[in-house]
């Protein structure tokens, strides 16, 4: 994060302590607006970061068998809140061209995707078109199951549900049985 960026958040979270009737001199608070911007930095990095481009591909026989990673923990901040939202991501694809993904490449780019504000169902999508646009593939499913802290902590007060959202395309949209299987994987 830029020296600039820095600024405008320390100054506008020194705003925010005042308008909640905090004194923001206060020894427990005093170093928070500095704290809040580091930490912005950290959790919104994607927005000032290149895009994510680490697709490293490898030479497979696997033409037409699920690659699935499941169980990605991943946490993200809700764009209407900007309060966390935490969970798993499970991605499946199915390989094109003799090429496989090297599996610490989904992580990396869940992790990549989540880094903004964002909603779970647009984090889904934007994480499948991210490999289908850049992965030999011929089909990708996404599964995020998360907890809302804007659900917990305010409005409804509804701490441990849990959200699921889907996101198919190629073969996982057009073939049911391969999205059963997708399913029936992420159970297990």
């Amino acid at each position: 994060m830029e020296e600039k960026q820095q600024q405008i958040i320390e100054a506008a979270v020194k705003q925010i302590l005042l308008a909640i009737g905090e004194d923001p001199e206060r020894p427990g608070v005093k170093n928070t607006p500095k704290r809040v911007a580091k930490m912005y930095g950290e959790v919104f990095a994607s927005l000032t970061e290149p895009e994510f481009d680490d697709y490293a591909l490898f030479d497979s026989l696997n033409t037409d068998d699920m690659v699935l990673v499941k169980d990605i923990q991943f946490y993200s901040m809700c764009e209407h809140h900007l309060l966390p939202f935490f969970g798993n991501v499970h991605i499946a694809y199915v390989p094109d061209q003799k090429k496989v993904l090297g599996l610490s490449k989904l992580p990396r780019l869940v992790n990549y995707c989540a880094k903004r504000p964002s909603v779970q169902e647009d984090l889904t999508i934007m994480i499948a078109d991210k490999l289908v646009a850049n992965v030999p593939v011929k089909g990708v499913a996404v599964a995020i199951e998360a907890e809302h802290m804007c659900m917990t902590m305010r409005g409804v007060k509804s701490p441990h549900s849990v959200t699921k959202t889907f996101h198919y395309q190629g073969v996982f949209k057009t073939d049911p049985e391969r999205k059963r299987d997708f399913l029936r994987a992420i159970q297990s």
